[in-house]
């Protein structure tokens, strides 16, 4: 998977990607590189009564083993913790998406709540440079055809790698 020398990674400053689950592509050393290359890296906090969802900065790779599991077994900072939320401090530029399924029209099969699809929108009405969006994949995971609705934003990009 060529997400090193992606060129919108390569230019990127300030990245928001997700921390993994065991059925997803695994993002653990995306995120070392992030913070090896100088970028400002930051990490979904999901409000789990809601479909909100904030990116906040995470400070370094080594955070992530002491942050608590949502009821979904996601890691993530607590709702008390007071962190910097990306749309607050200038945007992104480059967004790192998960999803159960892509298609070849680049539409993402996500968890069924929308909240990146939610968040896309906020990014769009707070910063002048949509975020390029990249989503990260398994080769099964491409299909003919995601179902989708009028709320699904496409992803700017899916890297798949073979299994």
């Amino acid at each position: 998977m060529e997400v090193f020398t992606h060129s919108e990674y390569q230019k990127s400053k300030r990245v928001s990607i997700f921390l993994s689950m065991p059925d997803e592509i695994e993002t653990e050393e995306i995120i070392k590189d992030i913070f090896r290359q100088g970028k400002t890296c930051f990490i979904p906090r999901y409000q789990v009564q809601s479909n909100h969802m904030d990116m906040v900065k995470l400070a370094s790779p080594e955070e992530i083993a002491s942050l608590p599991r949502t009821s979904w077994n996601i890691q993530q900072p607590g709702e008390d913790a007071v962190l910097e939320e990306a749309l607050s401090t200038g945007g992104l530029d480059l967004i790192f998406m998960p999803g159960l399924g892509f298609d070849k029209q680049n539409n993402r099969l996500g968890r069924g709540k929308g909240y990146y699809d939610a968040y896309l929108k906020r990014c769009l009405q707070s910063q002048d440079v949509k975020p390029y969006t990249l989503a990260l994949a398994f080769k099964e995971q491409i299909c003919l055809q995601v179902p989708v609705d009028e709320n699904d934003v496409k992803v700017d990009e899916v890297l798949y790698e073979d299994c």
